[in-house]
């Protein structure tokens, strides 16, 4: 990562867990500066992660190679479009994370010839384990692709998605999953407690069954019929389980929550072009 110079436009949550997963994986601190308007939120990353920090985000990209935009959605054209100059300039790929904002909409606000890509992560990248959809426009040369990759796996896995829109999905399935998961959890314990379980112990259960089925489904091929198959034997309580879910619907239930998602996530990309 010694050619990469780096700005990241916010310095919120993700632009936050992207400089930590790149300080961790042996980016230097001096390869990186962080437009950030909030005085606050400047003198905390310059103090724990010992980067630069200005409130001039023309300045904070002169140098870049790769500018990645990590601001509110709503915010992205106010903070794009008066750095049209500077990155007609410097020309660096800008990799952007904000959500729902279309790669054209990007592209004219940066102005015309600059490398536009666009990533959706999700909210487990802040502990490192992050899962990403990237997609590029056709004419976006390989190595640019490569070093956009290479920037989303500093936090968790990353995926290629042929479309723009597939990043409708991948909100929907992995950036609002955690959420499902979470609600399953909350449900585990809360059914736990109803059968007699002390609540805290039903929450701890809940949340350790939460963690290891995740590293168990990581740390596999990813075969999840397979995994699932191994958890649930002939005539067992696991079998007992999933024949009520599966009874109720649970598939098809599962396929609307993600559908409505993805609906709702291409709802909110039109109103923000």
């Amino acid at each position: 990562m010694s050619h990469i110079e780096l700005t990241v436009l916010g310095g919120g949550n993700m632009g936050r867990a992207l400089i930590g997963g790149l300080l961790r994986h042996g980016m230097r601190a001096g390869q990186i500066t962080v437009g950030e308007s909030k005085e606050a939120a400047r003198t905390a990353l310059s103090a724990e992660l010992g980067i630069a920090a200005t409130a001039d985000n023309a300045a904070a990209i002169r140098n870049a190679n790769l500018v990645v935009l990590a601001v509110k959605p709503q915010d992205v054209r106010s903070v794009l479009a008066p750095l049209a100059p500077e990155l007609q300039r410097r020309r660096p790929l800008v990799l952007s994370v904000a959500a729902g904002v279309r790669v054209a909409a990007l592209q004219a606000w940066c102005g015309p010839d600059i490398p536009v890509m666009r990533a959706m992560p999700n909210r487990p990248a802040l502990a490192g384990a992050g899962a990403t959809g990237i997609y590029a426009p056709a004419h976006i040369d390989p190595a640019l692709r490569a070093l956009a990759a290479q920037i989303m796996q500093s936090v968790g896995e990353v995926v290629w998605v042929a479309t723009e829109d597939a990043l409708d999905v991948v909100t929907a399935l992995s950036g609002s999953g955690p959420a499902y998961f979470f609600l399953l959890a909350e449900c585990l314990a809360q059914a736990g407690v109803e059968l007699g379980l002390e609540p805290e112990t039903a929450r701890r259960l809940s949340v350790a069954t939460l963690h290891g089925a995740g590293l168990l489904a990581h740390g596999s091929d990813g075969d999840l019929v397979r995994l699932r198959a191994e958890v649930t034997s002939k005539g067992g309580t696991t079998e007992a389980a999933l024949r009520v879910l599966q009874g109720a619907g649970f598939n098809e239930l599962i396929a609307r929550a993600v559908t409505a998602a993805a609906r709702r996530a291409a709802e909110l990309a039109e109103q923000l072009q």
